[in-house]
């Protein structure tokens, strides 16, 4: 090779090696990227709409916690009044002042949302409550000494109630009670109906209608419940022995079957009103549903809702 020749030639691999060595491996890591910014937090969800509370006259829910509120502002807004306008709740509230229907629909309502009960099931339950006045009523027959109050009170209050029933003992001390504060306003009767399930309901309810023919109904009504948790033969004839009553006749009525088929007679009149549980309620014939719970407060709305629908021929007065 000529020397000018090869020294061109060892230039240009001299050239060829120094770009090689400065170019990147292919194992090399590659570069680190930037790091990616932070995503910004979501904003907080919105709170829940309560305007339909707002601005009604006369009428304050502030101490009721905001879960309740939104409840009962979807009820007035979702729910129409049921003194018929065409109106929903919320907004005969607003616009129509003067219906008294509307602030005792509300009021129902409110004490359901306080309770928890979510807006769906407190208009399903209004619906059915005002329904039960346009229903069919039933008719009792129930022995004036299983009755407390005034005979010629406007509203008549019947429960059928199981002497071993849970809820009935808990409902008793709150009907009584109502019963005598409202004793000119509500004539209140009690009819024995043992559930199957339960064996010493049956001696419970003959034990009730022989202490009734004694004088001593309610005495023995009450001493009964209070013994629930251990009702037997042996305990109907010490309660009854306690109210100054013959206990020994009572064990023997028991065994006879004395009141055996009067009570089957309560026992069909209660199934013929299609009664399925303890306590059962009926406001002049009328099944009052005890979805909306069985308080002192309920049974006065039932009571005020019931002589406002006698007082105007069986139907709502217009507003």
């Amino acid at each position: 090779m000529l020397p000018a020749r090869r020294n061109r030639v060892l230039l240009a691999l001299s050239l060829a090696l120094t770009a090689l060595a400065g170019a990147p491996s292919s194992e090399a890591a590659p570069p680190t990227p930037p790091a990616p910014s932070k995503p910004a937090a979501p904003p907080p969800p919105a709170a829940s709409g309560t305007s339909a509370l707002q601005g009604i006259p006369g009428m304050d829910f502030s101490v009721l916690s905001p879960a309740a509120q939104h409840e009962l502002a979807t009820v007035l807004s979702d729910e129409f009044c049921y003194c018929g306008c065409p109106h929903t709740l919320g907004q005969c509230l607003k616009g129509h002042t003067s219906c008294q229907h509307a602030k005792r629909m509300t009021r129902l309502a409110a004490r359901q949302a306080a309770a928890g009960v979510p807006a769906t099931d407190i208009i399903v339950a209004l619906s059915e409550y005002y329904a039960s006045f346009r229903a069919p009523r039933q008719k009792f027959e129930v022995d004036p000494r299983m009755c407390m109050g005034d005979a010629k009170a406007p509203v008549t209050l019947v429960e059928f109630s199981d002497f071993e029933c849970p809820y009935c003992g808990k409902a008793r001390p709150v009907l009584e009670a109502f019963a005598k504060k409202n004793a000119t306003k509500v004539r209140f009767c009690n009819v024995p109906y043992p559930l199957p399930m339960h064996a010493n309901a049956v001696p419970a309810g003959q034990a009730v209608l022989w202490a009734r023919d004694q004088g001593k109904y309610w005495e023995m009504h009450d001493a009964i419940f209070e013994n629930a948790h251990r009702l037997s033969t042996a305990t109907l004839v010490e309660l009854a022995n306690k109210l100054g009553l013959k206990g020994a006749e009572l064990q023997k009525a028991l065994q006879a079957g004395t009141y055996a088929q009067e009570l089957e007679k309560y026992k069909s009149m209660g199934t013929r009103a299609n009664v399925r549980g303890t306590p059962s309620l009926f406001f002049n014939g009328r099944f009052n549903d005890l979805k909306l719970g069985l308080t002192e407060d309920m049974l006065s709305h039932a009571l005020e809702d019931e002589t406002t629908w006698r007082a105007n021929n069986n139907a709502w007065a217009a507003d």
